[in-house]
């Protein structure tokens, strides 16, 4: 069955990918980027399949007339893939505060804006399906990136409570969080870089030199994503979470075995604070 899509960051990269997948599926879409003159091609190819809104998602009017564009134009709004995001590697010291804050509003509080603007359309419908893009960087964290973190992680939490809020009434809320892929990301994300304090260097200075390497080389095949993004959008039982990537699956397993490891060990000091714990608070591991 043809859906009506609204894609953020549709102008390159994985958006591009996922906006022409849909387009090729028979769905009807709305494209959206900052700059829509990257989009002109789309418009030519695809015709009235696809409506093409300017769309700064740091904007909450303009999320509003995006969503409202895929009302206007196709009569409904199925699927919200918040995609729109970017990296900055530098060390958080070296990051002005405008500049972490500019990132977050992009990554987490654009996830935010779309989120709420698409929320009314499919309670009404009792029917939807949001998909955020976001990292494997939402279950793990490495030098060099903490604004960027910091957003996965929050849209990790935002998705899964927003997904037990509108399971009742129809509406999917699902985040993928893919490791390294084959797009622009990593030459944008470390298109700043200033000259690193020394301190910084055996970090984020090695982080950035092994990513550089890397480039070209990644195991994600954005084409790939955008097919599973298909699949996605019509499956009726999803998971908040999704990994997608033979790197995302074994790095985030060591995460997640790194952070179990430590609950153990610290376990008699975790459980030493309850009202009813008898006894001083225990030595802390070493």
């Amino acid at each position: 069955m043809s859906k009506v899509w609204l894609i953020t960051g549709s102008g390159s990269g994985l958006g591009r990918r996922i906006a022409e997948a849909a387009l090729e599926g028979g769905h009807r879409v709305v494209a959206t980027a900052r700059d829509i003159s990257a989009l002109a091609g789309m418009g030519q190819r695809y015709g009235a399949n696809v409506c093409i809104v300017q769309l700064d998602v740091t904007d909450e009017a303009q999320g509003q007339a995006a969503v409202q564009a895929a009302g206007e134009r196709f009569g409904r709004l199925d699927v919200l893939v918040n995609n729109a995001g970017y990296g900055d590697t530098r060390p958080f010291e070296q990051v002005a505060s405008a500049e972490f804050r500019k990132l977050v509003e992009t990554c987490l509080f654009g996830v935010v804006n779309l989120t709420r603007a698409a929320l009314p359309v499919m309670r009404k419908q009792r029917s939807g399906h949001i998909i955020q893009i976001s990292s494997l960087g939402g279950r793990t964290a490495f030098p060099g990136n903490a604004a960027y973190f910091a957003s996965k992680w929050a849209v990790g939490g935002f998705t899964e409570g927003i997904a037990l809020e509108t399971a009742p009434f129809g509406v999917k809320v699902t985040a993928l969080e893919p490791g390294a892929m084959r797009t622009n990301w990593g030459t944008r994300a470390h298109a700043r870089q200033d000259s690193l304090l020394p301190e910084y260097e055996p970090s984020v200075g090695a982080s950035m030199r092994l990513m550089k390497d890397y480039w070209g080389k990644e195991n994600g095949d954005p084409a790939k994503v955008a097919q599973v993004v298909l699949k996605i959008a019509d499956a009726a039982t999803l998971p908040p979470h999704i990994l997608l990537g033979s790197d995302a699956v074994q790095l985030a397993h060591q995460a997640e075995q790194a952070r179990a490891a430590a609950a153990d060990r610290w376990k008699a000091v975790s459980l030493s604070i309850d009202m009813d714990a008898s006894g001083p608070i225990p030595a802390l591991p070493t």
